[in-house]
């Protein structure tokens, strides 16, 4: 079953924001290129943040239970509240 929302790929987003800082750094963008380039770099930098934060509480909703670590899956609707 597919998922509504679009899965953010951490990776691919970093690796984007990356090739923009490099590309920003060499300096050879106009300027209205270096504003397109640094709104998307902040949307991947967003992305990012959120794809962490979901990870962060997911792994802080691991439980012990029987001395076993059990992953406590996150309601659809609370993950996707960062809309």
């Amino acid at each position: 079953m597919a998922k509504a929302k679009k899965s953010v790929d951490f990776e691919e987003a970093l690796d984007q924001l990356e090739e923009l800082v490099e590309d920003m750094e060499n300096g050879d963008l106009t300027l209205e290129e270096s504003l397109k380039a640094f709104e998307q770099g902040i949307k991947l930098t967003r992305e990012c943040q959120t794809a962490l934060s979901q990870a962060e509480q997911k792994v802080q909703m691991l439980v012990e239970e029987n001395g076993k670590l059990k992953a406590v899956e996150l309601d659809e609707d609370f993950a996707e509240d960062d809309d």
